[in-house]
This record gives structure tokens, C-alpha cells and sequence, in this order.
């Protein structure tokens, strides 16, 4: 998947920029989680068909923050509230249920537990994203590498949105004429 970047009129619902399944406009936000500084950046993300839900993920190149996509702001917070609450991993959930969770407690990134049970709860999450709407055929890695800042062309960290050809921090909301 080739991520490139894509201009969307949107139209603020009671002062915020809100997503839009219509669109395939989902949600993404990323949240430094290894220093407690509170940083965090929000944006926009197309390709994954996301119809309902959130999934999240403290497995996201190369800083391993905490990083959600989502429909809707209440199923994103409970998806990233999930992932705190076990010690970090990927987990897909809609209208407030996890659908699927993969714990991964040793520094967010691995397991405890035998390889047949994670590997059953991978499965799980494949299927979970399927729930949601994904089309995508390798979403996990997709995700992951969406706050990766050194591969074209946007990316979103923590610190903001980064475009990455020209090495710098760029505005979300862009004025057109």
C-alpha cells in the first residue's frame, strides 16, 4: 500500500472534524507512551474500509507508540484504554465490545504466552478486521507503519504530521482556494 497524500473538504460537526465510513475516512491518533509526556497528534487515514470500530496497536515502527484508527471517537478511546489496561498490544473493538485482543504485556511488543495461543488470538484480530470492514490484506503491518516517519510520503507520530519528502511538520487542516 502506497500512502500518499490526499486533500478531503470536510465540513465541522459542532466545532470538531469528525470521520466518515461514507468516505473511508477513519480517525488516527498516536500517543507517546514510553515517557509520560503526554504527546499526541490526531489526523486522517483512507484504505482501510473501516465501517464500524477501532483497532489499536503499541506495535507501530519504530517508537512503539500507542497508535488507533477508528470510526468513531468513543469505540478509540476504548480501544486504547483496552491496550493500557493489559500492558499494551493490538486489539479491534465496536460499540464498546472487544471483538478480539491480542496481549502482548512485555513492553507492549511480546508475549508471554505459548505460540498457539497467540497465534490463535492473531487469527481472531485478522478476523475482527474483517468484522469492521477492512479489505486489506495485511493490516496489522499497514497500520504499523503508519507513524513510521522515514517512508513516503505522510506520516503521523506523536509529535505530529511529518511529510516525509521534505522532512518536516505539516498542518492537518490546509485552507484551499
Amino acid at each position: 500500500m502506497v500512502t500518499q497524500e490526499k486533500l478531503y473538504k470536510m465540513v465541522p460537526q459542532n466545532g470538531f472534524l469528525l470521520q466518515d465510513t461514507g468516505r473511508d475516512l477513519a480517525k488516527i491518533a498516536v500517543f507517546e507512551r514510553h515517557k509520560g509526556t503526554g504527546s499526541c497528534a490526531v489526523g486522517f487515514v483512507t484504505g482501510f474500509g473501516f465501517t464500524s470500530g477501532a483497532v489499536a496497536s503499541t506495535v507501530a515502527h519504530d517508537s512503539h507508540n500507542l497508535l488507533i484508527v477508528g470510526t468513531n471517537d468513543k469505540d478509540m478511546a476504548f480501544a486504547g484504554n483496552v491496550l493500557a489496561d493489559c500492558g499494551g498490544g493490538m486489539v479491534a473493538v465496536a460499540d464498546g465490545k472487544v471483538l478480539a485482543l491480542v496481549e502482548l504485556p512485555l513492553a507492549g511488543l511480546m508475549s508471554d504466552r505459548p505460540v498457539e495461543d497467540v497465534a490463535q488470538a492473531v487469527a481472531a484480530l485478522a478476523e475482527a478486521w474483517k468484522t469492521l470492514g477492512c479489505t486489506l490484506v495485511s493490516p496489522f503491518m499497514t497500520m504499523a507503519l503508519l507513524s513510521l516517519p522515514v517512508i513516503p510520503a505522510l506520516r503521523l507520530t506523536n509529535r505530529g504530521l511529518v511529510d516525509v519528502n521534505s522532512f518536516s511538520f505539516v498542518d492537518l487542516i490546509v485552507e484551499t482556494k
